[in-house]
């Protein structure tokens, strides 16, 4: 049987989303095999030939040792440097089709849920409706062509759904090859 996962605030089930699955592969920062190994990202500029157990990324030693972040500052504005190295430096990244990021809502980042298409997105409306303004500033002007592509997320494109560790509001962004 395999030992329970560390918490983690801005990831909260990273087996839902594929970013830590069961395995008996050694972690390659504490040489120990703990049942669990990380799958997703991770950034630095060494050579890295192994995947992290789940501990050595709670406890920030993976990222200290391979001077490696999991998951990119971009678009974590106005979050305190504590969040921030929490999120970038102890916490699982996810996998997707472009740069990952996190998305912040009141003053703190959010938690990441996981990659849904359609269906599950429509049950998260605040979600949806700021994903809609977010397209539209982002250049897609004509709704029906708009509302086409978020009707088929899902097929060839996602969206990355966040939930807000303060109020609970949903939050998204697209992602596509």
């Amino acid at each position: 049987m395999s030992t329970p996962l560390p918490a983690f605030r801005y990831h909260p089930d990273p087996l839902a989303t594929g970013a830590i699955h069961e395995s008996p592969e050694e972690c390659i920062c504490c040489n120990r095999s703990t049942g669990w190994i990380y799958t997703a990202a991770f950034y630095t500029a060494q050579e890295v030939n192994g995947q992290f157990c789940p501990w050595c990324i709670a406890d920030g030693s993976a990222a200290e040792r391979f001077a490696g972040e999991f998951s990119d500052a971009y678009g974590l504005n106005g979050v305190s440097e504590e969040t921030l190295h929490e999120v970038t430096l102890g916490t699982p990244g996810f996998h997707a089709w472009q740069d990952p990021h996190w998305l912040v809502h009141c003053q703190d980042a959010a938690a990441f849920i996981g990659e849904v298409g359609y269906t599950e997105l429509a049950g998260h409306p605040e979600a949806l409706d700021q994903l809609r303004v977010d397209l539209r500033m982002g250049g897609w002007h004509e709704a029906s062509t708009l509302e086409h592509f978020l009707t088929h997320l899902g097929e060839g494109a996602s969206a990355m759904l966040f939930r807000c560790t303060v109020c609970a509001t949903h939050l998204a962004y697209a992602d596509a090859s």
